[in-house]
């Protein structure tokens, strides 16, 4: 997937700024992608250039003026040829299970250590990402459309974070 693909999944569901989108992508899109504001509006300035996007400039009294992005009529066309391509996952590659399975061959104590320090990095995300499915989604089974796939898409992020604080717990127990 092209960050293409994720800007306009982003600004199909709210048109917004360049600021606005890192925030958006510091916030929930980066869970899944992950992209730096320098790449962000690089991508939107070729975009807007190929006419996937319309841009209006918003004056600000306190503030320079900014850009509001929206999909264009192409751009919409460009993201429904890209929904219905078929897509490939990506295999696993964990230097982390590399870490984990070579142990044996190094320090263990400083292996269990990176893996102790990543399960904490995994407990807050996926602390974080229950707040958001109770703030955000409360009653799932209200849910359609766009709202039902954001919270499916959460609940996806949800089950990958347990899986690994699982995975990660299991090797730490293993090893007391």
């Amino acid at each position: 997937m092209a960050l293409d693909h994720a800007l306009l999944v982003a600004l199909s569901e709210q048109p917004a700024s360049g600021a606005d989108l890192t925030r958006r992508f510091e916030r929930s899109l980066g869970f899944f992608w992950s992209a730096t504001h320098q790449q962000i509006y690089r991508t939107l300035a070729r975009m807007e250039a190929q006419d996937w996007l319309t841009a209006t400039e918003v004056t600000h009294t306190d503030r320079p003026t900014t850009k509001v992005y929206a999909v264009s009529p192409a751009g919409r066309a460009a993201l429904a040829a890209w929904l219905g391509e078929p897509s490939v996952t990506e295999p696993s590659r964990s230097d982390l299970a590399v870490k984990m399975r070579g142990a044996s061959f190094g320090d263990r104590d400083a292996v269990l250590a990176v893996v102790r320090d990543a399960l904490a990095d995994h407990l807050a995300r996926l602390e974080h990402y229950r707040f958001l499915e109770a703030r955000d989604h409360p009653d799932p089974s209200a849910l359609t459309g766009l709202e039902l796939d954001q919270h499916l898409v959460l609940r996806g992020g949800i089950r990958l974070e347990e899986f690994w604080v699982a995975w990660l717990t299991d090797y730490l127990e293993a090893h007391r």
